[in-house]
């Protein structure tokens, strides 16, 4: 079947939609839809903690052929997934479906459990390292489904992804099941891509190296929804937090690419007092975060709020009085878990209140300006952030497609080749955001404005600056890297790329 953005669609994977295949970005209008919750009734006396983390696996009567949830807050400092799988292998359970909101370098032992059997298939919204490699090779009989952040939480809601057991791996625990991200050894902040786990999964047990007494003077996931606590020595590496992705680029490049964003947004006519923004965590994006701090400074701009995963820019930005306050659902970095932790200003949201479609009303709803990465974007302004352009899963859309369709005016900022690849290509190779929600691109070779948005070209050429047509972009990087040849696919399916409703948008063939 052929959807809306012409990607074929095979037979064989249709089923794996359950909203079927993408129409547009606000063509499905299902309604959102609430499963009914198994609820555990703990009498009084009896006690959650439990002595180790085999007990609390039994006791939640996990079996083969179930599925099983992780979140990523620990990012690549995760230490509770190898410890649950270590345990789940003694039991010699198999035939596992993981569902975790992201999967690092650090989970490259995940293979292994695949060959093994443990594992038959994954479900997540973004994978890198040596797992997402063995995948793009044909690792797996099953293909991986891959949504968005708010996709996830729609599907978790919606039953489409029913969660047998969920694993929480809490900084902080209470000894009757209250949680918290900003207390303890491991602490990484906001809990928001847990809390979905954790309201609907069957059993919920959490893993901490930081037990209390009850009760926690803050609760991010309370007692009610939480089954067992186990203790442990370490729940992860809060070093691993931080990547070399998180830090602001000192290329002249990027540098030129983030000062041309902050001059387009300043002339995009949602530059005001009131002003509401989000950035990623890329080197080119926290640079544009200081241009436009420096910005708003200067011209006395107070926004209202700053969104997303929450970095030390963002955080700098709230500290000099730009913003009134920041909505977190993920933590970047160290400096933000401390403002989290001491801040009242700074407030821990749900990823489900961020970016869930079928809600009733999600924050990104609410957004001024975004600024996104991306590995490719083709002329209709599609977007690709989960294969590189030799279609090798590097990643995902994570909260991309969630924000590109909320904001008034999404941002790609991007390097117009990169290595001997072009960004900007006749057709991008996987579709996760698809271009009627994007708007603007900048290179460091000038800015593209999609046709969708006249008046935005307006506004920039009025200000000077230099507004090239995507065609010519993409004939400028054509001539520096020359035409690359095709890629090699096999048949065989190994990635369903859902939009954030549900429907299949894209999927991702095998490499040979």
């Amino acid at each position: 079947m052929i959807n809306a953005l012409n990607r074929e669609i095979p037979d064989e994977v249709l089923a794996l939609g359950k909203n079927g295949v993408f129409q547009g970005a606000f063509a499905y209008r299902g309604r959102g839809e609430k499963t009914a919750i198994k609820n555990r009734t703990v009498y009084p006396g009896e006690k959650k903690i439990v002595s180790s983390l085999q007990d609390a696996i039994r006791l939640s009567g996990l079996k083969s052929g179930m599925t099983i949830s992780f979140h990523h807050h620990l990012r690549n400092g995760d230490y509770v997934v190898r410890m649950v799988l270590e345990e789940i292998d003694k039991l010699g359970i198999r035939d596992l479906t993981i569902a975790a909101s992201a999967l690092f370098d650090c989970h490259s032992f995940l293979v292994e459990y695949i060959y093994k059997g443990v594992i038959k298939n994954i479900q997540a919204n973004y994978i890198s390292g040596r797992l997402a490699e063995e995948i793009s090779f044909g690792l797996m009989d099953e293909p991986v489904i891959m949504r968005t952040h708010g996709g996830r939480d729609r599907a978790i809601e919606s039953g489409e992804l029913k969660i047998e057991v969920a694993f929480l791996a809490a900084p902080t625990a209470d000894i009757y099941g209250n949680l918290n991200g900003l207390e303890g050894p491991s602490a990484f902040g906001s809990f928001g891509y847990a809390i979905s786990d954790a309201r609907y999964a069957n059993c919920v047990v959490a893993i901490t190296d930081h037990l209390l007494p009850f009760p926690l003077s803050y609760v991010a996931i309370d007692q009610t929804l939480v089954d067992y606590v186990v203790q442990v020595d370490k729940i992860g590496d809060t070093k691993g937090i931080v990547s070399g992705t998180t830090r602001i680029s000192q290329n002249p490049l990027d540098l030129k690419i983030a000062k041309l964003t902050a001059a387009a947004i300043e002339n995009s006519g949602y530059f005001h007092d009131g002003f509401s923004f989000q950035t990623g965590a890329g080197g080119v994006s926290l640079a544009t975060a200081m241009y436009v701090h420096e910005r708003m400074k200067k011209l006395g701009i107070k926004g209202s709020f700053g969104l997303g995963g929450i970095t030390e820019s963002m955080v700098n930005m709230l500290n000099d009085g730009c913003f009134d306050v920041l909505l977190d659902a993920q933590c970047f970095d160290l400096t933000a878990i401390e403002s989290l932790r001491t801040n009242i200003r700074h407030r821990e949201i749900s990823c489900y209140t961020y970016s869930n479609p079928h809600t009733k009303g999600a924050v990104v709803n609410l957004l001024d300006v975004a600024v996104l990465g991306a590995t490719e974007i083709d002329l209709d302004f599609n977007v690709n952030v989960t294969t590189n352009s030799e279609g090798i899963i590097v990643g995902g859309s994570g909260g991309h497609a969630d924000v590109a369709a909320g904001c008034n005016m999404a941002i790609i900022v991007a390097n117009l080749c990169r290595g001997r690849f072009p960004t900007v290509v006749e057709k991008v190779i996987t579709a996760n955001t698809p271009g009627e929600t994007v708007d603007v691109l900048v290179t460091e070779w000038g800015i593209a404005v999609n046709k969708r948005r006249p008046e935005l070209a307006e506004r920039f050429k009025k200000a000077g600056l230099p507004v090239k047509d995507i065609e010519h972009l993409y004939h400028i990087a054509r001539k520096l890297c020359g035409q690359p040849e095709p890629i090699e696919q096999p048949d065989k399916v190994i990635a369903v790329i859902e939009y954030r409703d549900g429907t299949l948008i894209d999927v991702v063939r095998c490499i040979r």
